[in-house]
């Protein structure tokens, strides 16, 4: 069953920027996980790169809103410190139900007076949301038998929201064109790894990209350089396709608000989310919810 928790967060000191990386959050999410099961927290600390988590980069109530990044766009890096006592939430997305099941006692023991460090500074964790909420899109649960038995086999229309810069594998190298390829089969892995549920007679032909408003993003720290995408892009399912090829589809762009697509989702990066549309007779455009 996937999980998409959001972690608010209240630091007790200033957090300094180079400490809001993705290999430091990557680094806390394991001390967490340590803290409760320390076995579990070495195994997916020297585990491959496709893991069954993911983690968005830390989003501070104080944010800059950076010009042309659309509402749906987070903080992928921080240029200065987050002052003590900034409100900040943290999202982290469980694929593996053995996975949850094993936090539990992280959540249910959950103590907000006790620090967590990043960097030098203490972190509080002040509440966990684990269900839809008015104000924060990416926070919700669903069993994978759910996603797939809501998914619609009509809904022929497709938007994703990239939210923190997203890149494929491509050979030895990365690529940042979210071809349908790229996008629709990082969901399939992701799905056929950890739902236990078979997409039969799944199929990609139909697929074709209808709108797009994207560019690239540079995302560099100590080590390396990240070249990824973010904005939005539509996929159209056309021509004459059965029923359960276009519910396939559907619960994959369901799905891709817990799992992301592409490389570094445990870093930050990858973050992705469908958004809803509604019709306009007229002129039959259509608008992002």
């Amino acid at each position: 069953m996937p999980h998409s928790l959001v972690l608010n967060l209240l630091p007790q000191a200033p957090i300094p920027a180079q400490f809001l990386t993705g290999r430091h959050l990557h680094a806390l999410f394991l001390t967490l996980v340590s803290s409760v099961d320390q076995e579990l927290g070495n195994s997916l600390h020297q585990s491959g790169a496709d893991k069954a988590f993911t983690l968005s980069p830390l989003q501070s109530s104080r944010q800059i809103k950076r010009v042309g990044l659309q509402d749906s766009t987070l903080q992928w890096e921080h240029k200065m410190a987050i002052p003590e006592g900034t409100t900040c939430w943290w999202r982290i997305s469980l694929l593996d139900d053995t996975l949850f099941s094993k936090l539990t006692q992280l959540w249910l023991n959950l103590n907000p007076q006790h620090p967590w460090h990043l960097g030098s500074a203490d972190l509080h964790i002040t509440s966990i949301l684990g269900t839809p909420q008015s104000t924060q899109p990416w926070a919700n649960a669903s069993s994978y038998a759910q996603l797939y038995e809501q998914a619609s086999d009509s809904d022929r229309i497709i938007t994703f929201s990239f939210a923190t810069p997203t890149a494929f594998r491509q050979g030895q190298y990365d690529t940042a064109l979210p071809t349908r390829e790229s996008v629709f089969n990082s969901l399939l892995n992701r799905w056929n790894k950890y739902s236990g549920i078979e997409l039969s007679h799944f199929s990609i032909e139909s697929i074709f990209p209808s709108f797009f408003n994207i560019h690239t993003e540079i995302v560099a720290d100590s080590r390396s350089k990240f070249i990824g995408l973010t904005g939005e892009i539509s996929y159209r399912i056309l021509g004459d396709v059965s029923p359960e090829v276009i519910k396939n589809i559907n619960t994959l762009a369901d799905f891709a608000l817990y799992s992301g697509v592409g490389r570094k989702t445990p870093m930050g990066m990858g973050m992705m989310r469908r958004r809803l549309h509604i019709s306009t007779p007229s002129k039959n455009y259509n608008y992002a919810l």
